[in-house]
């Protein structure tokens, strides 16, 4: 997630509005109102819980690799048109059109190989859902690989592993062998005439690897902190080579839009919002879960179909971090009807990220909660810039000190000022992941905080008696 919103927040700033590259290849869609539930035919990720054999052969009878060959030799115009009229966005977080990022490594050639990097890292709490494609359907990441690199003519692909994600990896790479060995990828790959390789490099755990520059340092052999940009990766990347960083599941359904066409993938959710998605569903619910569904399902409905509803019943719900721990809570009131896209829960003050959610019950001590996030934060900056190597520390100490009750109400003011002097103010976006949760917190729940304090104060004041006595 760190990855995608950051270069999301740079080019935002310089680059015409998302319709002036899409309009002209999407087709007209007729205006829906009914989002999900999404049908089996209509699934991507047909061995996302493991019933199925993950090798190449289950691969292959269900589907995938099939007519590979062909949509290669359609060329890189074909694939990136393709990706552009299905509207996908990028998954790892900020959902930047995922066809005009591809298209920025189509420039002439200068002599320098391309390189496709796959961001697997993920290390953002809650998330669970690369690992899932990684563990039971890593052909078809393989062949998303290979399709994405034709697009940019990259030469090879390097997928950067989460280091704790040992069976994932060991998966990955042994179905890179399979994939060797039946000619699928290598020189020659498919039959097509177009040599590609496909590499694993497995991190060391550190969240903040997520963030596309820093992954590319840790794959280079430096320590994983962020480039300040630009340039950009697609000029100057690994190895100093033109490169581009996707997510797991951005790259993973790239076969299925190519076979099926992109205008099959854009006919499913709101304009702009457009697809399927893999939505993680944890904390206080009745049966968590990763499914996928279609992009603008409401989020009461996400819940009630697939996670069983939260624990004690819909009125028990105090609140849901809607797209993993970075992203600001929202409160029952707004889990009520907003949907799971890109567009509507930014109206509602919050972020789909990488779909993630996570849901607290009444039972939630959610100052506590929230603290323990920025603890996080704090421990996994990686101390460059200032205002995140000070300012998280700084709210680090606030946050537990309001979780006790021991803080000021003039520390509330306090602590959201100071969010807003890290938010926007560092080299990547950990320092906004590190903001948003206390903004969100100040925002939805400011008379809890206020209440804690008020408590504290009333059970710690000197009674008549005491003074007296004194």
């Amino acid at each position: 997630m760190l990855m995608g919103r950051s270069l999301l927040i740079i080019l935002r700033r310089h680059l015409p509005p998302y319709n002036t590259y899409c309009t002209a290849a999407k087709p007209q869609q007729i205006a829906k109102t009914k989002f999900g539930p999404l049908s089996d035919e209509d699934r991507i990720f047909t061995n996302l819980y493991g019933r199925h054999d993950w090798r190449l052969k289950g691969a292959l009878e269900r589907g995938d690799w099939y007519k590979t060959k062909e949509m290669l030799l359609k060329g890189p115009d074909w694939i990136i048109n393709e990706v552009k009229m299905s509207g996908l966005r990028g998954r790892g977080g900020a959902g930047f059109p995922s066809g005009m990022k591809w298209s920025f490594m189509n420039k002439p050639s200068d002599g320098r190989p391309k390189y496709l990097v796959v961001n697997a890292d993920e290390g953002e709490p809650g998330t669970c859902k690369d690992r899932e494609i990684m563990r039971h359907d890593p052909h078809k990441l393989l062949e998303g690989c290979l399709l994405a690199g034709r697009s940019m003519s990259a030469r090879a692909a390097y997928i950067y592993i989460r280091g704790e994600f040992y069976n994932e990896s060991s998966n990955v790479q042994m179905a890179i062998s399979e994939a060797y060995q039946a000619g699928l990828i290598g020189k020659n790959a498919c039959g097509s005439g177009y040599d590609f390789d496909v590499f694993v490099m497995r991190g060391a755990g550190a969240y903040i690897c997520g963030e596309e520059t820093a992954l590319i340092e840790s794959l280079e052999g430096k320590q994983g902190k962020p480039r300040l940009k630009p340039p950009f990766p697609a000029d100057i990347g690994v190895f100093g080579c033109p490169t581009t960083v996707s997510n797991v599941e951005t790259v993973a359904v790239a076969p299925a839009i190519c076979r099926r066409g992109g205008a099959w993938f854009a006919s499913f959710g709101r304009e702009r919002n457009s697809g399927t998605k893999l939505f993680n569903i944890s904390g206080h619910v009745n049966t968590p879960c990763t499914v996928e569904e279609e992009m603008s399902i409401p989020l009461r409905e996400l819940i009630e179909r697939h996670a069983g509803g939260v624990r004690g019943g819909w009125d028990n719900l105090l609140g849901v971090i809607p797209g993993g721990s970075s992203t600001p809570i929202i409160p029952r009131r707004v889990c009520d009807e907003v949907l799971m896209d890109f567009d509507d829960l930014v109206r509602a003050e919050s972020a789909l990220g990488t779909a993630a959610i996570i849901v607290m019950d009444k039972s939630t001590d959610v100052i506590r909660a929230i603290a323990r996030l920025i603890e996080f934060y704090k421990h996994e900056s990686c101390g460059q810039c200032t205002p995140c190597r000070e300012g998280v520390d700084w709210m680090n100490a606030m946050m537990w000190r309001f979780a006790k009750g021991e803080a000021a109400v003039s520390e509330i003011d306090m602590i959201w000022e100071l969010s807003k002097q890290i938010e926007g103010h560092t080299i990547c976006a950990l320092g906004d992941g590190a903001a948003w949760p206390v903004q969100g917190l100040i925002r939805h729940f400011r008379p809890e905080m206020e209440a804690r304090i008020a408590q504290y104060n009333k059970e710690n004041t000197p009674r008549q008696t005491d003074i007296e006595m004194i």
